[in-house]
């Protein structure tokens, strides 16, 4: 009596764009994500697999802990680093962080 009687909308089909539509803004995100950054991580990953492939002796390098010093020895997997006169460490090649211009050790 005081309640109207609620009827069911007719149904449309859907179609196939409104599928589309709605995954789109997921598409949208997901390019960016890619753009922006797993293409420029994958980019700096690359050039730093070239920068260890290229290490040679007389090299002067930072590692990822933060040791200054000259490469006095390549191996397949470590070099070994002269951080101080006699004093040589073994880290592995992918603690290689930075390649140093030559002659940098000896200004600091």
């Amino acid at each position: 009596m005081f309640i109207s009687n609620a009827y069911a909308a007719s149904a449309t089909a859907a179609s196939p764009m409104d599928a589309v539509m709605s995954f789109l803004p997921l598409i949208v995100i997901f390019v960016l994500f890619w753009f922006m950054i797993i293409r420029p991580q994958m980019k700096r990953a690359k050039e730093q697999g070239k920068m260890i492939d290229a290490l040679q002796k007389g090299d002067e390098v930072i590692t990822t802990g933060g040791q200054v010093g000259k490469i006095v020895k390549v191996g397949e997997q470590f070099i070994s680093l002269e951080i101080a006169d006699g004093v040589v460490t073994n880290v592995q090649k992918s603690t290689v962080q930075t390649m140093l211009p030559k002659g940098t050790i000896k200004s600091i």
